[in-house]
């Protein structure tokens, strides 16, 4: 380990412009991840009722601590997933230095290994950087933090950079590196789902929810649990239904069509048809979410305007301030998990560079296979966020049905959600076709 660590080191400082902006993503989504993980920190160090300037008093129970808490460790989700496509679209680009060391005698396990030692010490980085403007920011609003602050402060900060290489090591796991160049991806059968990550992350999403129930909603509120499971459930759903949308359209589309984009995006569809369901998977969660909460948000709106203030347990501010961050923080996810929407389609567009510059030379233009780029994109996201739009909008009518003072069922709002996410998804899809223009090179045919 401590030789592929030096490697790691080794190929890291002598790394080219490219590599440096893979670098830089991953230092940054491991920045994010250390932020989010100190502010929970601090913020669960807190015991009993406090004053605190920050927040309109968000801050002062352990109620409302402990929701900022859940909100905050919900949030590393997209962040993992970020990090996992930062992972393998730098494993493309280190194909010739991964060659090398195969020639050298290295072994394909101790490739990934090394690259995801890589991503590691890129990680270690963007979480030192966060650690101390984090701890600064601490110390300008907390003069005498205790000792449990600290402790859990240099803990999140080396768990980090080991979560991420852990993550870039899951990421990698069918990244073959061959002694001859060619750097190809083991695509698991066409018949299977998104695999058990998902599953996974399903389940630690219901776990943290039950866990932090007690504290969060003054106990076990089957409401909330409730809303939760759907979110996971719709979401799963949502998730298969891009992947069954993607093996269905590769199967039946190209002998239909005489479109050549559509035709060639079908034939990639086929060729790895879950591929949409991973690389969407996050998005389609961040739709259920920020569908459901903002028809909760006009129902929970219209029911305290309803109240009036004297009936209110505290100011009209403190609840608004609480939603309001709530929708800041639903913005944030999504933010983070189109960029790495964005990151997973330039990945796929460095694996197939030499593919697309044949076809290229075979004569087929640049704008159909920019076509064929967003409509891989377009085809099974469509279904499948219609399906998590309409999941949230169940969320949000259910808790108009047990609201008070509510008199009509919020619709419109809530259904521009997923029309504004699917637009946005393809936005962040085509900040990928300047790079197809420099994939399409005549020079890639040089390594085919």
């Amino acid at each position: 380990m401590r030789t592929e660590l030096r490697l790691a080191l080794l190929l890291t400082r002598g790394s080219d412009r490219r590599e440096w902006w893979r670098v830089t993503l991953t230092a940054v989504g491991a920045g994010l991840a250390t932020g989010f993980g100190l502010a929970a920190a601090a913020v669960a160090s807190l015991d009993g009722q406090y004053s605190v300037r920050l927040g309109n008093g968000l801050l002062d129970q352990p109620g409302e601590r402990s929701g900022i808490v859940l909100a905050l460790l919900l949030l590393l989700v997209p962040v993992l997933g970020f990090l996992a496509q930062c992972a393998r679209i730098g494993a493309v680009h280190r194909d010739r230095r991964l060659a090398g060391l195969r020639l050298a005698g290295a072994s394909a396990p101790q490739v990934r290994r090394i690259a995801a030692l890589e991503a590691g010490l890129a990680a270690l980085v963007g979480s030192a950087v966060a650690a101390v403007f984090s701890a600064l920011l601490l110390l300008s609003q907390w003069q005498r933090p205790p000792a449990v602050v600290w402790a859990g402060f240099a803990l999140i900060t080396v768990a980090v950079p080991v979560l991420g290489a852990l993550v870039s090591t899951l990421a990698l796991r069918r990244v073959v590196a061959s002694p001859l160049g060619w750097v190809r991806r083991v695509h698991p059968r066409t018949g299977r789902g998104p695999g058990g990550a998902f599953l996974v992350a399903s389940l630690f999403l219901l776990t943290v929810g039950i866990v932090m129930a007690p504290t969060t909603f003054g106990g076990f509120s089957t409401a909330p649990l409730l809303a939760l499971a759907l979110v996971i459930v719709t979401g799963m759903g949502a998730v298969w239904l891009a992947g069954a949308t993607a093996r269905r359209i590769g199967r039946r589309l190209p002998a239909r069509t005489g479109n050549p984009a559509v035709l060639i995006a079908a034939e990639r569809l086929r060729d790895d048809p879950w591929a949409a369901s991973r690389n969407h998977a996050a998005v389609l969660l961040v739709t259920v979410v920020g569908t459901g909460f903002l028809g909760i948000r006009q129902v929970l709106l219209q029911e305290l305007e309803g109240r009036g203030p004297d009936s209110l347990a505290a100011s009209m501010s403190f609840y608004t301030t609480g939603i309001n961050l709530t929708g800041a923080a639903v913005l944030i996810a999504l933010a983070i998990t189109l960029s790495g929407l964005a990151v997973g389609t330039a990945e796929s567009l460095a694996t197939r560079r030499r593919g697309l510059a044949a076809q290229a030379a075979a004569g087929v233009p640049a704008a159909v296979l920019g076509r064929a780029l967003l409509l891989e994109t377009a085809l099974p996201l469509a279904p499948a966020v219609a399906l998590a739009g309409l999941g949230g909008l169940g969320i949000g009518a259910g808790y108009a049905s047990i609201a008070a003072g509510v008199g009509s069922v919020p619709l419109l709002m809530p259904l521009l959600v997923p029309v504004a996410v699917y637009a946005a998804c393809l936005l962040a899809a085509a900040t990928s076709l300047p790079l197809l223009r420099r994939s399409v090179h005549p020079a890639e045919l040089r390594y085919t």
